[in-house]
This record gives structure tokens, sequence and C-alpha cells, in this order.
């Protein structure tokens, strides 16, 4: 079983997403074998040098040098990750295409769904989801460990990418992450079932029920790891570009929202002179839309947060926090944070403006790109020394 190992204290696991997890004290290498996470290291290029021709290895040093590798790591953030699609269709117009594409929850999916080569579909699909085609595809139980269960979601997937497309199978190299609930432990997925490697990383805590992988639960990989630029290294990207969708959500949802009734400009009275099909069609809209924004809200009365109110908002919280740590100890190339505070957890039939502020976002950060992804792209052989 290739492909997996401990890193010290971080508990970091490589799994595939359709094999057994199995325990750090586990691991067997070929050949030496040195304990440690320097032993792990070194284990792991051993292990890639056997049976590797001088020649090739050379040619492989060469192109390495020469051709610096593009990491993209796609934050998690429900539905404020269509942005991704707006940031990479900015980055495509200036040119740049990444090499390797990591993802957290729905940047997961969105990443997946790019790396396998799928992104004007998604991008159509997405634009023109409206709130009924949203809660169709929510398939509600209360009996779970999530009000909402994700089968119907992936199964629409499997439409356009297949049921059996292997992560290995993709043209980019990919990689989700997710959490291991019983241990807390981060799960790199890089192997399996594409769409079971997205479904682990998106199973938002209270909202999505969690994943059965390899004998262990596994949750949202929010929780360990929102913004994935330690995976886009590990794979070997040299430049990483960080999407975070999550700087500034916190506190968002005690934020006083308007009345659902004058949602959109329709108001009571407006709503009077429709027919009784549109006025119940209305009504029902109005009821998802706040159920949707702010399901499971408190008291009115004295601003008592609600249910989901304290689950949103305490993930937001540990998600930022978290955020802020990794990427401090492991910075990557530039960070890009399109403005999204106003979108709801669950709102994803407002597309269109999400992927349109990521478009902005490449914008605003266009001479920041240029100034400090670019001459790196573009670093010849005589500029190695």
């Amino acid at each position: 079983m290739a492909g997996k190992y401990g890193l010290g204290e971080t508990d970091i696991t490589n799994i595939s997403a359709n094999e057994p997890i199995i325990p750090l004290t586990d691991f067997n290498f070929p050949n030496t074998f040195v304990p440690g996470i320097n032993g792990v290291l070194l284990n792991r290029f051993l292990s890639k040098r056997i049976n590797c021709p001088p020649e090739v290895e050379e040619q492989n040093k060469r192109e390495k040098m020469n051709t610096p590798k593009l990491g993209l790591a796609l934050g998690s953030g429900s539905a404020r990750g269509w942005s991704h699609i707006g940031i990479i269709r900015g980055l495509a117009e200036m040119g740049i295409k990444p090499d390797i594409v990591c993802g957290c929850s729905a940047g997961a999916l969105v990443g997946g769904i790019y790396a396998a080569g799928y992104m004007d579909e998604l991008e159509t699909w997405a634009k023109k989801l409206d709130w009924k085609e949203v809660f169709s595809l929510f398939d509600i139980r209360l009996t779970g460990g999530g009000v909402i269960v994700g089968d119907r979601l992936i199964n629409f997937f499997k439409n356009y990418v297949g049921d059996q497309t292997t992560i290995e199978s993709l043209p980019l190299p990919y990689a989700s992450v997710a959490t291991v609930l019983e241990t807390g432990r981060e799960v790199w997925l890089k192997e399996g079932l594409l769409l079971d490697a997205i479904r682990a990383s998106m199973s938002f805590p209270g909202i999505m029920e969690p994943v059965f992988m390899g004998s262990k639960w596994l949750i949202d990989g929010g929780l360990v790891n929102p913004v994935p630029v330690s995976i886009c290294r590990a794979m070997g990207a040299d430049i990483i570009i960080a999407v975070n969708l999550n700087s500034d959500i916190v506190g968002r949802h005690f934020e006083d929202t308007h009345d659902p009734d004058e949602k959109d400009g329709t108001s009571m009275d407006e709503e009077s002179s429709h027919s009784f099909g549109s006025k119940v069609q209305t009504r029902i809209r109005h009821g998802f839309e706040s159920f949707i924004s702010q399901i499971g809200s408190g008291s009115k009365k004295n601003k008592t947060p609600g249910l989901f109110e304290v689950i949103a908002g305490t993930v937001n919280i540990m998600q930022d926090r978290i955020t802020r740590s990794r990427m401090a100890g492991d910075p990557p190339d530039i960070i890009l944070e399109p403005r999204l505070r106003h979108l709801g957890l669950l709102e994803f039939y407002r597309a269109q403006e999400a992927i349109d502020e990521g478009f902005k976002c490449i914008s605003r950060m266009k001479e920041s790109i240029n100034h400090l992804i670019i001459p790196k792209l573009k670093k010849e052989k005589g500029d190695i020394k």
C-alpha cells in the first residue's frame, strides 16, 4: 500500500479515497528505514531513486530547475467557494495556469472539477442555479450526523465526471484535505475516486453528514487545514497561490438581516396582485432563502443566536485562526481574498455574484501577481545559479 506516511507530530496521513487508513505505527518503506521526520523524507527520496537511470534522473532534475511548478491552494468557504471559478478564470486571462491543485471543502469541489477538465460545465451549471434547484439537491434528514446527506449533490456530479474517475487519472495533480472525526488527524486524499475525495472534504460539521472511508469517519478539511498550502508544497509546488475565503467572515452570522418579505424588493402589497400560484411560490422562495441564510436563528427579541448560527460562527472563528496560524508558518507566495462576507453559508444560488467577485479579486491583485508570480514563472535557465 504505497503513498502513506506520517510526518511526526503533525499527524498527517496520505491515503487513497478508497483504501483503508492505517496507523502511523504500521508504515513500511522499501529498503533502509530511518525513523523520525528526516527518516521519512530520506526513505521517500530513496524509494524514488530505485531503478532510476542516472541520465533520466539528471534530466528530471534539469526540468524541475527550469520549470517551476505553480500550486493553487483553494480554501474552504461553502457557497463562497464559487468564487474559485472566477479566480481560476482571472488567472487564466493573465496566462497563469496551475500545475498542481489542492482544495478544501468547496475548494476541493471546484478544484477537483477543474482538474478533471469540466470547469466550463461547472460554471454554466452554477450560474443557472436557483433556490428551487439548490433545494432539490439537499437530501435533508434530521436523524443522521448532518442535516444534509449529500448523496444527491455528488450523484449530480457523476453525470459530468463519472462515478469511477480516479484522482490518479486526472490531467493535473490534485488532492483534497479532510479530517478524521475520531482523532482530529489531517488526511490528504491524493488517490482513489475523485468524488469520494471531494465529498469527504465537504462534510461541514452539523450540516453535511460525515463520510465513512477506510474504516474512519471523515469530516470537513477546514477544521484542520482551511487553505491547503502545505499540501501544494508537499506535492512539489515551487510557487503557491492561496485563496482564502474566510478572512472577513467572523461575526457575519450575527449581523442584522432584512425582512424576507422585502427581499428583492417584493412587498406584501405587490405580492397580493399576483396569482395564488405566484403567491405560494414567492412565499416558499422567501422561506427557503430565509432558512438557508439564517438557518437555526434564535430569538430576534433578545438576539439569542440560533443553533446553526452558533455552529457556523464557531467554525468561522476556528478556520480564521487556523488559517492565520498555518500561513504564518508556511506562507504562500501570494494570498487572494475575495470579498464575500455578504454571502450566506448555503446560498449556492448566488454563484454569479461569487464568480464575479473572484474575477474582481484578480483585477485588484494584478499588480502584485505581476510582481510576485510572473517573474518566478518566467525564470529562464540562465537565471538559475
